[in-house]
């Protein structure tokens, strides 16, 4: 994926209000091998801001449509009113419920993957952004990275995205869309439809 340049993504997180207790929540969802992950980890860096990676937390390759509530309610419903959140690490070797992941209250926080803006997470968050490629790109991205894991499961698992997306209507309540299916830099500062649903 190419460079992305942060800073007007961060000049519109700066002027967005908390929406989960004092932690402004940024959202980076869309289908796999978008490049959520090294967005948001390069957001995350640049923010100075911690990030909680969905794929840490879904109950095994058929659990992408319970993942949503287990964030809205063990997360983001506790930071909202100043607790710590927690939800169960997925321990993919074992296939069973692992350790608790605890995320404390803080300025922000970004959440990343797939569900990650789903509609029971909307009402905790200050922005939620998009991340979108043709599907062969994606798929050549994803199976590279892990081919031999994730191979035998994408079918399944782009339907149940397919299915998430469709029943929430995620894309279309996005209000940052990055194409990361271009070459050279994408830049957060060009943009075709003002702040609201602004393509970056």
């Amino acid at each position: 994926m190419a460079p992305i340049r942060h800073d007007a993504l961060a000049a519109l997180i700066d002027r967005r209000a908390p929406a989960c207790g004092a932690t402004k929540v940024v959202a980076v969802d869309g289908p796999s091998g978008a490049g959520k992950t090294e967005f948001a980890n390069a957001l995350g860096a640049a923010l100075g801001a911690p990030v909680l990676h969905l794929e840490d937390v879904y109950p095994g390759w058929s659990g992408l449509a319970a993942t949503p509530e287990l964030i809205a309610r063990g997360v983001l419903a506790a930071l909202a009113v100043g607790d710590v959140g927690e939800v169960a690490r997925w321990d993919w070797e074992h296939e069973r419920r692992g350790d608790l992941i605890k995320v404390a209250p803080g300025p922000l926080l970004i959440l990343e993957g797939v569900g990650s803006g789903a509609r029971v997470c909307r009402p905790y968050l200050s922005l939620l952004v998009w991340l979108d490629a043709p599907a062969f790109i994606r798929k050549t991205r994803a199976l590279s990275r892990d081919g031999e894991v994730f191979a035998p499961f994408w079918d399944m698992w782009a339907e149940q995205e397919r299915r998430l997306f469709e029943a929430d209507g995620t894309r279309a309540a996005a209000e940052v869309v990055v194409d990361t299916g271009g070459d050279g830099i994408l830049d957060p500062t060009r943009t075709d439809r003002g702040e609201r649903n602004g393509r970056i």
